[in-house]
């Protein structure tokens, strides 16, 4: 009988644990939805405070003259407005117009009643909406809908994480169906919306292009579905406003294969693409495994076809970092940075990191691959971005964090509540992509793009140039000389070819790094090699200048140079760290019979993370659960040398 009672109240709480975790998840799906919640929403966001810190005075948009040796450019290439279903459903309103226009610095409020607003505008934007949905909305402003239409349509109109789940579920059929229920059943009148909505993103873009001061680019995404949220979505990117007739979707290509052949298919006469796959770490094995969304094999083709389509990676974004792991082989403790998921442990598929999903691996196979089929299809540019779906392109600093979805992750009580069921503590502001164009108009930025001349932020502004070469001058920190460099070397993004003269004169860097006028000063700046050694990966991350402090002699990394920040109001420590790094530094193991990789991390001394923000506006103290500071970065495209 005894035993009989344990068992009950075993029974008993697990029912109970099961009925408050699903109280909690109920909780965490709800979204206002009558005007009385949404003001009770605004009312939450009025009371915070908004000066209990020190931001950066707000600045405006200065246009940078045309520069022969590279001027740089931060900008966002994926962004999300009220076009892309999800983001509707999180209660987004803004249109395309609203997102540039808060790209040029305009401030505006969310409907949850925060502010977003950049410090300083973007030079060029891409917004990317899913084209999975193209064509709803617009739909749903016409009369004559059926009974189905209307219902599909009214389901879209109130906020809800509930209805987006059940549409993410839907998504993951294989092969993708078209939901026809919003065109009263009708795939001609389907293909019609869609059309028009692309041909309205273009429309959009042409009104907002400042050629020399503002650039947009047409695009969209193409977002096949994964289970438990997973992402294997690329953002299709065009050089100019000559583009296919429609934006080819997961309803028209299955797999990555199938979009850049029919891409390549539909992308003719003046039309140029790339694709950037972004989320690498939420792929959940599949950014660099060869294997298709439906597991099929690459081929030595779908491979050229791979290098040909997409030069760049999105390796920083709201929902993670996607460099590195230290649980497969990385020793760096930077791999850390904004990366919530554990490795894959046997049986796991889902919620985890494959040695197959972040960049770092990616380089390493694509040397493999070069050994085995000749060609690396694996030399990849490197770009952060937001993909936020607020409308708000590029505002990727802490302390203007509004979440990434409207009523969702805002306000700032929402946000600093928020649990592992919803994630939102884990994300973070998003980051930029840096291009090195000699002007800012669509031609040379995308020029820029395809010969991987960019790199990524964790959303500050950090000014980073790299060169490699043989016989780069020895005196090239002193005269800074840009010109020698580009002769004599080459840039992030650019390979190199060893031969026995090489072998002797050895491999230098020439590496120049700035701080964010409008952020901390710098820590450090590394340089990460990895190559194949008797069929073997390596790898080793080297400290090459560090600001305010010395290398240590025993463990060759930068000693601590005593930065700090005031937790009560967020200021950062001006006085330790550098401005402005520089240094030639030149590789003490190269070897002329290796293929290798080498790419520069900048590190920012630490600064308060979004969270702490948050508690601040709150009143309370930072959670504990999370980093209450972090140290922002800037990754630079790798440069290649390929064995004599």
């Amino acid at each position: 009988m005894q035993y009989k009672k344990w068992i009950g109240v075993f029974v008993f709480v697990v029912l109970v644990a099961a009925g408050y975790r699903l109280f909690l998840i109920s909780q965490s799906l709800s979204l206002p939805g009558s005007e009385e919640e949404i003001a009770a929403v605004r009312a939450s966001a009025e009371a915070q405070n908004e000066d209990a810190f020190y931001r950066p005075n707000r600045q405006s948009l200065n246009a940078q003259p045309a520069n022969p040796l590279n001027n740089v450019f931060f900008g966002d290439l994926h962004v999300h407005t009220a076009t892309s279903v999800d983001a509707y459903l999180f209660g987004n309103r803004f249109d395309m117009d609203t997102a540039y226009q808060i790209a040029k610095g305009k401030s505006v409020k969310l409907r949850s009643g925060e502010r977003v607003e950049l410090t300083r505008p973007l030079d060029f934007v891409a917004l990317t909406d899913h084209a999975e949905g193209f064509g709803r909305g617009l739909a749903c402003t016409k009369t004559g809908k059926t009974t189905a239409a209307k219902d599909a349509c009214d389901a879209l109109e109130s906020a809800s994480l509930l209805t987006f789940l059940e549409l993410r579920a839907l998504a993951q059929k294989r092969p993708l169906e078209r939901d026809l229920a919003f065109f009263n059943n009708d795939a001609v009148a389907e293909r019609v919306y869609a059309a028009t909505t692309w041909q309205r993103v273009k429309e959009a873009a042409a009104r907002h292009y400042e050629p020399g001061k503002f650039t947009t680019f047409a695009g969209y995404e193409y977002s096949p579905s994964l289970p438990d949220r997973g992402k294997h979505h690329r953002n299709v990117i065009f050089r100019s406003l000559e583009t296919p007739e429609y934006a080819v979707s997961a309803f028209d290509a299955a797999s990555e294969i199938d979009l850049w052949k029919q891409l390549e298919a539909t992308c003719v006469s003046d039309c140029q693409f790339l694709t950037i796959p972004h989320n690498l770490n939420k792929t959940w094995g599949l950014a660099f495994s060869g294997q298709t969304i439906d597991g099929v094999a690459y081929t030595e083709d779908d491979w050229k076809l791979r290098e040909r389509s997409e030069p760049l990676v999105e390796m920083f974004q709201i929902k993670g970092n996607s460099e590195c792991s230290v649980s497969f082989g990385a020793g760096d403790e930077e791999c850390g940075f904004e990366q919530f998921f554990p490795a894959c442990e046997k049986g796991d598929e889902t919620g985890c990191i494959y040695p197959t999903s972040m960049m770092r691996d990616g380089l390493q196979i694509g040397l493999e691959l070069e050994e085995t089929i000749g060609i690396n299809p694996i030399k990849i540019g490197l770009i952060g971005a937001t993909d936020t779906h607020n409308s708000n392109p590029g505002d990727a600093e802490e302390w203007d964090y509004r979440g990434a979805a409207t009523f969702a992750s805002s306000p700032a009580k929402r946000r600093f509540e928020s649990t592992d069921l919803t994630g939102t503590i884990y994300n973070n502001p998003g980051g930029l992509a840096a291009v090195w164009a000699m002007e800012n108009t669509r031609e040379a930025l995308f020029d820029a793009m395809k010969r991987k001349e960019v790199y990524a932020t964790s959303g500050t502004r950090i000014k980073l140039r790299a060169f490699a070469g043989f016989d780069l001058p020895a005196d090239i920190v002193k005269t800074a000389d840009l010109t020698t460099a580009y002769a004599h070397g080459v840039p992030m993004g650019g390979s190199l070819l060893a031969n026995d003269v090489t072998k002797e004169a050895g491999l230098s860097f020439f590496v120049w790094a700035v701080k964010d006028p409008d952020n901390a000063p710098l820590a450090k700046v590394q340089l990460i090699k990895g190559w194949l050694e008797d069929g073997q990966r390596q790898e080793i991350v080297y400290d090459i200048a560090c600001g305010g402090s010395q290398i240590d002699p025993t463990t060759g990394k930068c000693e601590k140079n005593g930065s700090t920040v005031n937790m009560s109001d967020c200021r950062w420590d001006e006085t330790a760290g550098s401005s402005e790094l520089m240094t030639l530094w030149n590789d003490p193991d190269y070897s002329a019979d290796e293929n290798a990789f080498y790419y520069v991390r900048v590190v920012q001394n630490p600064t308060c993370r979004w969270s702490t923000y948050d508690s601040l506006r709150l009143g309370k103290s930072p959670r504990s659960d999370v980093p209450s500071t972090v140290t922002e970065m800037a990754w630079g495209s790798p440069i290649w040398v390929k064995s004599r």
